[in-house]
């Protein structure tokens, strides 16, 4: 593996990534170079001062490039083009939990400054003054703290202002409000909670939708003498708005963490009196650092891997407790739609996945339908087709996916079943078993197969000497045998012989093994 690395990552990542392969470091790379090197490598790892752009993305994938993951660390990827990734199935993560202890921290450390005007009294005495009542403050208790963005970092400042004696309402759309209950936080609408607050923080992700949150129209909504926190993203407040709210005596001030442009460019926020101002500080601890670097370290090299990575922002999204039961199935899932794919000459008409007791997972199937695609579409296709962009090609080339839930059965009660449509059915069940995916149907026979290797199927009499003239034939030339799987519907009927291979037989052999009598197919899968 070769990663490229554009900015500081602490030693204890640096030390995890060399053990797996070449690790090159080059900061404050330019845009140029780093869209003429990227195809090099097959990881970048990046924090927020690398835009990795859509040109970026095209040059490390054309032409045989070798990008497959993309690494942030830290939590924002507004500087990610994540559309261009998902389009090149480049996986995208992140390290979302390292730094926000670190995160909320600065958080209530600014709302602290504000409250008490630390640094402008800090300043004055530096001046050689010395004025007690130019710097009276105010106290946090029993004020309300108004949260836009109950996430990991939002929650833990909740956590630590509910210890101050604070009220906290929040505003968050897509928190699960029995969590926020248990908090002791009401959710409120973000009018309720910019009316309520007499401290706003801000702690949403930067979004189409999340741009300019704070403008001239909501900040008319604050309480006159509010006070704005910021330690998110610079994009999510309209800085000539919160200007000119300041100079009019709307808000009492503003501690910024975070800019629109980084560093600041004659920015009037800057060295304004009633504002406080850091250098995007928010993750900037020694505890937090080390923590980042040794989360996107593992994640990027997960990902690398081809495992499961609960981080990955552009990938079906799951908690990781739900991740570790599930991971067994998405592998199953993806091995038996490969393998159902190659039981016919042509592509599916209709595609239908059976989801049976605990296959189902949670409730939520996104992730183990991107399997079901990926097993489908790569043995047929030159693209490469992960879980991230599995869903996008799919749309893409017409392939309708019908899932359906069902209880558990009473054999394999915990199973995925996947169905082929082209003209004739095609049908395969597995589930896992001792550990491992098996697949334990083809159509009607009943079987227990291992998807692993190569394979070879046939469809043949059930008779006495069938695998015995197949197994001359492959000793003939020279091809192993690892094991061998009879599945029949009964004795002297039709059965299905499923022989794994060592070796790929040579061109031919299909053939003379389908004109033995009794044999009405031959096929070779590779799992």
């Amino acid at each position: 593996m070769r990663i490229l690395i554009t900015e500081p990552l602490s030693a204890a990542g640096l030390s995890i990534l060399e053990d797996a392969g070449a690790v090159v470091e080059q900061r404050k790379l330019s845009q140029e170079a780093l869209i003429e090197n990227v195809c090099n490598y097959d990881a970048l790892i990046v924090r927020s001062g690398t835009q990795v752009t859509r040109e970026v993305i095209e040059a490390g994938t054309d032409g045989g490039g070798g990008l497959r993951v993309i690494g942030r660390a830290g939590t924002g990827v507004d500087n990610i083009d994540l559309k261009a990734a998902t389009e090149r199935g480049v996986i995208v993560v992140n390290a979302p939990t390292a730094n926000c202890i670190a995160a909320a921290e600065h958080t209530v450390a600014l709302m602290t400054a504000l409250a008490r005007n630390i640094p402008q009294a800090d300043a004055a005495m530096r001046r050689g003054e010395w004025d007690r009542h130019r710097f009276i403050g105010v106290a946090l208790v029993d004020k309300t703290l108004g949260i836009i963005g109950l996430g990991r970092v939002g929650s833990e400042v909740a956590r630590r202002a509910r210890g101050l004696g604070m009220r906290v309402v929040a505003y968050d759309p897509y928190f699960p409000p029995e969590r926020a209950a248990a908090m002791g936080v009401p959710l409120l609408s973000l009018r309720e909670v910019l009316e309520q607050g007499d401290f706003i923080t801000l702690h949403a992700p930067l979004t189409a939708n999340t741009h300019h949150l704070i403008n001239r129209r909501t900040i008319g909504w604050m309480r006159n003498g509010a006070f704005l926190i910021n330690a998110a993203r610079g994009d999510l407040v309209d800085e000539p708005a919160l200007s000119k709210a300041l100079e009019a005596g709307k808000l009492a001030g503003a501690a910024l963490d975070v800019f629109s442009t980084e560093p600041p460019k004659d920015s009037p926020l800057v060295g304004h009196p009633r504002v406080i101002t850091t250098p995007h500080l928010g993750a900037s601890t020694v505890e937090a650092q080390e923590g980042v670097s040794i989360e996107i370290a593992q994640a990027v090299l997960a990902a690398l891997q081809g495992d499961l990575v609960a981080s990955a922002v552009n990938a079906p999204m799951v908690s990781p407790e739900t991740l570790a039961s599930l991971a067994p199935y998405v592998d199953l899932a993806e091995r038996l739609a490969r393998l159902a794919i190659q039981l016919g000459p042509a592509g599916p008409s209709e595609v239908r996945v059976t989801y049976s007791g605990d296959a189902a997972g949670p409730g939520d199937t996104r992730l183990l339908k991107a399997a079901v695609i990926k097993g489908l579409l790569e043995p047929i296709s030159e693209q490469r087709i992960n879980v991230v962009n599995a869903e996008l090609i799919a749309q893409q080339r017409g392939l309708q996916i019908i899932e359906e839930k069902r209880p558990a059965l009473e054999t394999w009660p915990d199973s995925i079943t996947i169905r082929l449509t082209d003209g004739q059915r095609r049908e395969v069940q597995g589930a896992i078993s001792r550990g491992r995916p098996r697949v334990v149907r083809i159509s009607d026979f009943w079987i227990d197969l291992e998807l692993n290797g190569c394979i070879l199927l046939c469809q043949n009499q059930d008779r006495p000497g069938m695998i015995g003239q197949v197994g001359m034939l492959l000793g003939r030339e020279q091809v192993n045998i690892s094991f061998m799987q009879v599945g029949r519907d009964h004795p002297r009927g039709q059965a299905v012989m499923a022989i794994g291979l060592d070796e790929v037989p040579p061109a031919g052999l299909l053939a003379e093994i389908e004109a033995i009598p009794d044999i009405s197919q031959a096929l070779l899968v590779r799992m």
